[in-house]
């Protein structure tokens, strides 16, 4: 487990947060179909808080694409480096969710987040901005809506609907159990919208969520407990979708600083 400090030349204010997000969401790739789903490597990303000793703890877990087998995993622990702002959430995740793909002892290849890309008040999310800072292909897979709105898809698993900020298609809604509730897909960085929902299907076997999702949540809170030495009672919120507490709500490689792209 990778300890890590809060770090230098972060944002310290929603004002100097939302300049970054704006000077960096023009680096968002669009025009890259990703990798073929059921292929290479998938890396799942997730986060556990415990508020009241100000740490979070973060997840890497890389499957392989065919099997769904874990190939490698990491975690980090640090000091939680930004307030709780809707909308702002990759300042108080990055850091740490950086440190644990930098820990893992191969490439990542795709990131799944637990979270928001393009859909994103700002259409720059969690998967968007770890996309840009790291030049990996990411996208967001969420568990609710957040603010848009869709229609639900047809009851068979593979069914999607446009997820909605007026007219504009920020993600969709996809099926990955028949009958259940959808999840939400949206692109984050070097992800084609069609391809991101293939790759969700082809992480979804068994259960509504992704592999990469359930097994790096399971190992954060796993490296919480660890680090507190207790189970913290951790307050995970979403900026997933909607919020459940402080913690979370508002959107969600290589070590690198929050406001500097590897790859232009």
């Amino acid at each position: 487990m990778t300890s890590v400090r809060i770090p230098d030349g972060r944002p310290t204010t929603e004002e100097a947060a939302r300049a970054v997000q704006e000077g960096l969401r023009g680096r968002v790739v669009l025009d890259e179909p990703g990798p073929p789903p059921g292929t290479g490597r998938v890396t799942g990303v997730d986060v556990a808080y415990d508020d009241e000793r100000d740490l979070v703890a973060a997840a890497a877990v890389v499957l392989d694409g065919a099997s769904l087998e874990v190939v490698a995993e990491a975690t980090a622990v640090g000091r939680i480096s930004f307030p709780y702002v809707p909308g702002l959430l990759a300042f108080r995740e990055i850091p740490t969710v950086l440190a644990a793909l930098d820990a893992l002892p191969c490439p990542p290849g795709l990131v799944v987040c637990d979270g928001y890309g393009l859909a994103h008040p700002r259409r720059f999310g969690l998967a968007s901005h770890l996309g840009v800072l790291t030049g990996l292909p990411t996208i967001g897979v969420a568990k609710n809506p957040f603010t848009f709105t869709f229609t639900a898809p047809a009851t068979p698993r593979g069914s999607t609907a446009p997820l909605l900020a007026g007219t504009e298609e920020v993600g969709r809604a996809l099926r990955t159990r028949d009958s259940v509730k959808p999840v939400f897909v949206s692109v984050g960085h070097r992800v084609g919208l069609a391809n991101a929902c293939a790759h969700t299907l082809a992480l979804t076997p068994a259960h509504r969520l992704p592999e990469t999702t359930r097994r790096a949540d399971a190992l954060c809170r796993r490296a919480l407990r660890e680090a507190v030495g207790a189970d913290p009672g951790t307050d995970r919120g979403t900026d997933r979708g909607l919020p459940s507490g402080p913690g979370r709500t508002g959107d969600r490689g290589p070590r690198a600083r929050l406001d500097q792209p590897d790859r232009p």
